[in-house]
């Protein structure tokens, strides 16, 4: 039986735009498709964080590893995110991953993932060239993760706080594809 429907549709619907994004990215030609590349893995893995958290939401406790696949899988797109804005912070992207999955391997808590996405996405703001997209991105997400936080809903068992937060995010990471689609001109 489900348990929350609505979570499960909600987090579809990021994971599909995430996979979208990535396969625009994939596809992209120039200069800067290895960048490109490094990003539209990062939305792979947003979506397959997306797609798990929704499974999760809707079965429960039943399918707690699929929660550990969604953590690991957020820090998996800041690894790709970070090394994707700049070769430059490859050694913190990957110093940042282990202490975070090492981390996540004992806790569960959403706070963690913030967390980690938050540092992330401060660290693309500053060596990013379309600051203006990452920091409407970063805006968005925290208004999102307010949402979440005080379980701001639209009704408390069709639309809660959760399904509200998934999709506050799908304009996030729009925001984040755009972006990466402007990197190609600045």
């Amino acid at each position: 039986m489900l348990t929350d429907p609505m979570a499960l549709i909600t987090d579809g619907a990021l994971g599909l735009a995430a996979w979208v994004f990535a396969a625009r990215l994939w596809r992209a030609r120039g200069r800067l498709k290895p960048a490109l590349r490094l990003w539209a893995l990062a939305f792979l893995f947003t979506g397959i964080a997306a797609v798990a958290g929704g499974v999760f939401h809707a079965f429960g406790d039943e399918w707690r590893l699929l929660w550990k696949v969604t953590t690991f899988a957020v820090g998996i797109a800041s690894f790709f995110l970070l090394i994707g804005t700049d070769r430059r912070l490859q050694l913190v992207a990957t110093i940042e991953l282990v202490a975070y999955l090492s981390w996540m391997t004992v806790h569960d808590g959403f706070l963690f993932v913030i967390l980690d996405y938050g540092l992330a996405m401060i660290l693309v703001a500053v060596f990013h060239p379309a600051k203006k997209w990452v920091l409407g991105s970063i805006g968005v997400s925290v208004a999102g993760a307010l949402v979440q936080g005080t379980q701001v809903a639209i009704h408390q068992h069709w639309f809660d706080h959760n399904d509200l937060y998934h999709v506050i995010q799908i304009v996030a990471l729009w925001m984040l594809f755009r972006a990466a689609t402007m990197s190609r001109h600045a």
